[in-house]
C-alpha cells in the first residue's frame, strides 16, 4: 500500500477544504487505469478490451466510488473534523474507503459479513480499518445505521452511489473508457459489460452514454438469480434473489437504490461455476489473478461475442477487472474452498476453453 501519512488538518471548515484539497491532489496523482486487449482468434472482427481497475491505489474499482462518496459527505456537511466513518461493505468498498479515511486522518469503521474472505479483511485492518463482523449478512445495514445513530458519518454507499459521481463526465468511468477507446479500431463499442454491486457503476455509463447519444449498449452480467436480474426482468423494485451467491460485491439479496434498471439493455445470468472457472482462466490468459466479479463479466463478454458472431456483427466489447484476486486466495482460488460448497468448475473451464478456441459452445445446455 503507498503511504498517507500526512500532518494532520485544522478544524471547521478550513478543515473541510483541506481535506477536499487532498482529494483533489489525490485524484491528480492518480493515473487512469490501463485499458488490456485481449485477443479472440475465434471472433474475428470483435475486440475485447478489459479495464483493469486492480490498478488503483486501494486495488479495486471501488477507488472511484470511495473517493465520491467522501467528497459527497463533506461537499454536504456531513463530515468533519476527527469523526469516525463507517459504511457497510463486503470488502473492496471498505478496503477503499479505509485507504481514504486514512488519507484523511479519519478512523474508519468496516460492518461486514461475517463472511467476507480473509483477505479482504486483513486489508482492511492493514490500513487502519476497524472491522465490525455480523454473521447474518441481513444485519449488516442495520448495525451500521447504529453507528452513525452513535456519530459516525455514514457513507452509506448503496443508498449514495449512484448520485454520489457526476454522471456527465468528470473523468467518471464511462468517460475514462470511451477517452482511450478513442484510437481503435472500433471505438464506439458494440457493448460495455459490467456488474451490479450498489448499482453506481452501471447507472453511471448507462447515463453517460445517454448523454453522449452513443449506440454502445450496456449490459450488466450478474449471478444466476441475483435482486438485479428478477427486479430488471419486471423493473421491480421489490424483486428478491432467487438464490445466494459465491460471488462476493455483487449479486445483491434484494434491489439496491442505486440499481437503475431503465439505462441497462441486457442483463446476462452467470452461474457461480461459471464464474469461478473464468477467474482461474483469466489468471491464465492475464498473467495475473482477478476477482470474482471480473469472471462473471468476462464469461458474458464471451457470451455477447459469441452472439454478435452468429449473426454477422463486427466491433468492440469493454469489460472491467474489478479488484486484486489476491484478497480471495483463501476462498475462490482455493479449489477445496469451492469444492466444499458443491461448486464444480470442471465442466465450465471445458466450455469456455472451447469457446476461446472455436467461437462456440453457449448454444448447448447449461452444465
Amino acid at each position: 500500500m503507498f503511504s498517507t501519512d500526512l500532518p494532520p488538518l485544522p478544524t471547521g471548515r478550513a478543515w473541510v477544504h483541506g481535506a477536499l484539497e487532498r482529494l483533489a491532489q489525490e485524484a491528480a496523482r492518480s493515473a487512469d487505469t490501463h485499458l488490456l486487449k485481449l485477443d479472440l482468434p475465434a471472433f474475428p472482427g470483435i475486440d475485447l478490451y478489459l479495464k483493469d481497475e486492480s490498478a488503483h491505489p486501494s486495488g479495486s474499482l471501488k477507488h472511484r466510488l470511495a473517493r465520491s462518496l467522501f467528497l459527497y459527505a463533506l461537499c454536504n456537511g456531513l463530515l468533519h473534523a476527527g469523526q469516525t466513518v463507517v459504511d457497510a461493505s463486503s470488502g473492496s468498498t471498505a478496503i477503499s474507503e479505509a485507504w481514504f479515511a486514512r488519507l484523511l486522518g479519519l478512523p474508519f469503521i468496516a460492518v461486514m459479513p461475517a463472511c467476507t474472505a480473509p483477505g479482504k479483511i486483513r486489508d482492511v485492518q492493514a490500513l487502519g480499518g476497524q472491522c465490525d463482523l455480523v454473521e447474518n449478512p441481513a444485519d449488516v445495514p442495520a448495525v451500521a445505521a447504529g453507528h452513525a445513530e452513535r456519530g459516525a458519518c455514514f457513507l452509506d454507499q448503496f443508498g449514495l452511489a449512484e448520485r454520489a459521481t457526476d454522471w456527465r463526465g468528470n473523468n467518471n468511468i464511462a468517460e475514462s473508457i470511451l477517452g482511450q477507446m478513442a484510437r481503435e479500431p472500433s471505438p464506439q463499442p458494440a457493448w460495455i459489460v459490467c456488474s451490479a454491486g450498489t448499482g453506481g457503476t452501471s447507472a453511471t455509463i448507462g447515463r453517460y452514454l445517454r448523454y453522449r447519444r452513443l449506440p454502445t449498449r450496456l449490459c450488466v452480467a450478474e449471478p444466476s438469480g441475483s435482486a438485479f436480474v428478477e427486479g430488471w426482468r419486471r423493473y421491480d423494485r421489490a424483486a428478491m434473489a432467487s438464490q445466494p451467491t459465491l460471488i462476493e460485491g455483487i449479486g445483491r439479496p434484494r434491489v439496491e437504490p442505486g440499481f437503475v434498471f431503465e439505462v441497462v439493455d441486457q442483463v446476462l445470468e452467470v452461474p457461480d461455476a461459471a464464474s469461478i472457472a473464468a477467474v482461474w482462466l483469466l489468471e491464465e490468459l492475464l498473467g495475473r489473478r482477478y476477482g470474482g466479479s471480473s469472471g462473471t463479466q468476462f464469461v458474458a463478454c464471451l457470451r455477447l461475442a459469441a452472439a454478435m458472431q452468429a449473426c454477422g456483427e463486427r466491433g468492440s466489447i469493454v469489460s472491467l477487472l474489478c479488484d486484486r484476486g489476491e484478497r480471495y486466495a483463501e476462498t475462490l482460488f482455493d479449489r477445496g474452498w469451492f469444492a466444499a460448497r458443491g461448486i464444480d468448475t470442471a465442466p465450465w473451464d471445458a466450455r469456455l476453453r472451447a469457446v476461446l478456441r472455436d467461437g462456440r459452445g453457449f448454444d448447448e445446455p447449461m452444465p
